[in-house]
């Protein structure tokens, strides 16, 4: 039988109703013989909740206090979850993120994972318990103080657990299908992929894919996790993201374009050039721009001899993702064309070779997404299903 580790992420657990059945999937695979740890994330709404509560008492929370306000909403879910798998027979232990052994940088807010020292972890399981781990927290060593990793933080926690225990599989479970060639809210006719390099999927994660988080596959790729994403409502086969069960899929006869992804808070910086023609053009995460605007005239344009820079925060990017795209210019060319047919004025932005990024207007990016899709993959055959390590094929 197999270690398994089981994220389940907010959207799988909107309700009370839905953290019951979860612990029936989790007590499910823990019947079946199968070792069992679980990483909870916080209740659907929860973590913007807490937030919304802090804001109320202060404008400006502090960072160390925020940490400790949102860490309670994943020890939340863990504990309730824990209730119903005892309630269905199996026994259960629930532990925060310190408890678990996660020891993290003392970044509030943005922590990073430096250790991980399951000894609690394994105990429960060699006593037959199912240990639940509340995701998205750790523990500062020096001050032992609590900490949190940002937004996706529970997809790290994971892959971090099961990197340190060395688990035959590492599931991610969903509101979704698995990995899909577009937001399938955005792109009706969007369809999940069986198989994806970690790079592919770092590439679709960076440039706004929300399905995992940016940190937990740099992380996987870097410890050699396997990801298995998979949704928590059926029994659909989910994506694979593993870099020994992809080349099969995608044989590299040319360009070959995946997935388009887009991220709508964007903004846009300009900079223009010393003799005025050909702006150089950098975007970045909307939230961040006020500070980028300030930072960028001091430690870039006045150094380079460029100008004042500009920004437009209607901005939003779209890109394709993909493999061999930088040396196959015909893959820029179509995109061009895709977009100037849709009537879509854009900028191009980079072009690597496993993503071509564009610029658009905030009020176009759902025409943009659907035209790139339909110009790239709309006809796109699907990938061949690699054969699956033992390992992997345990939950298939």
């Amino acid at each position: 039988m197999a270690l398994l580790i089981q994220k389940y992420g907010g959207s799988s657990i909107p309700s009370l109703a839905r953290i019951k059945a979860v612990a029936q999937r989790i007590a499910a695979a823990h019947h079946a013989g199968h070792d069992v740890v679980v990483v909870m994330s916080a209740m659907g709404g929860t973590t913007d909740q807490l937030l919304a509560q802090a804001q109320d008492i202060t404008a400006a929370p502090l960072p160390r206090e925020l940490d400790a306000l949102l860490a309670t909403g994943e020890q939340v879910s863990n504990a309730l979850t824990a209730m119903a798998l005892h309630d269905l027979g199996a026994e259960a232990c629930s532990l925060t993120g310190w408890q678990a052994g996660i020891l993290t940088s003392r970044d509030h807010g943005s922590a990073d994972i430096i250790d991980v020292c399951p000894h609690r972890v394994r105990d429960a399981l060699d006593h037959g318990v199912i240990p639940l781990v509340a995701g998205f927290q750790g523990l500062e060593p020096g001050d032992a103080d609590v900490t949190t990793f940002g937004r996706g933080g529970s997809d790290t926690t994971a892959v971090a657990l099961a990197a340190a225990l060395k688990a035959d599989a590492c599931e991610i479970y969903t509101d979704v299908a698995g990995v899909y060639t577009a937001d399938p809210k955005v792109v009706p006719e969007a369809r999940p992929l069986a198989c994806l390099t970690h790079q592919h999927m770092r590439e679709m994660a960076a440039s706004g894919a929300k399905v995992l988080a940016l940190p937990s596959v740099e992380y996987a790729r870097r410890h050699g996790v396997a990801l298995h994403v998979r949704s928590s409502y059926d029994d659909s086969p989910g994506t694979v993201v593993s870099d020994t069960s992809s080349e099969a899929a995608y044989p590299q006869q040319g360009p070959s374009v995946i997935a388009v992804t887009h991220n709508p808070h964007s903004a846009k910086i300009a900079l223009p050039g010393p003799l005025g023609p050909a702006p150089a053009t950098l975007t970045v995460r909307r939230p961040a721009s006020a500070s980028a605007r300030r930072s960028t005239p001091l430690s870039y344009a006045s150094h380079t001899g460029y100008g004042d820079s500009f920004h437009d925060e209607c901005t939003a990017t779209a890109s394709l993702v993909g493999s061999g795209l930088h040396a196959h210019p015909e893959t820029a060319a179509t995109l061009r064309r895709a977009m100037e047919r849709a009537g879509i004025p854009f900028t191009l932005l980079t072009v690597t070779d496993t993503r071509i990024t564009v610029v658009c207007h905030h009020a176009v990016l759902t025409d943009t997404v659907r035209a790139l899709h339909k110009a790239f993959l709309t006809h796109m055959p699907e990938p061949a299903v690699p054969r699956r390590s033992s390992r992997l094929a345990l939950r298939s």
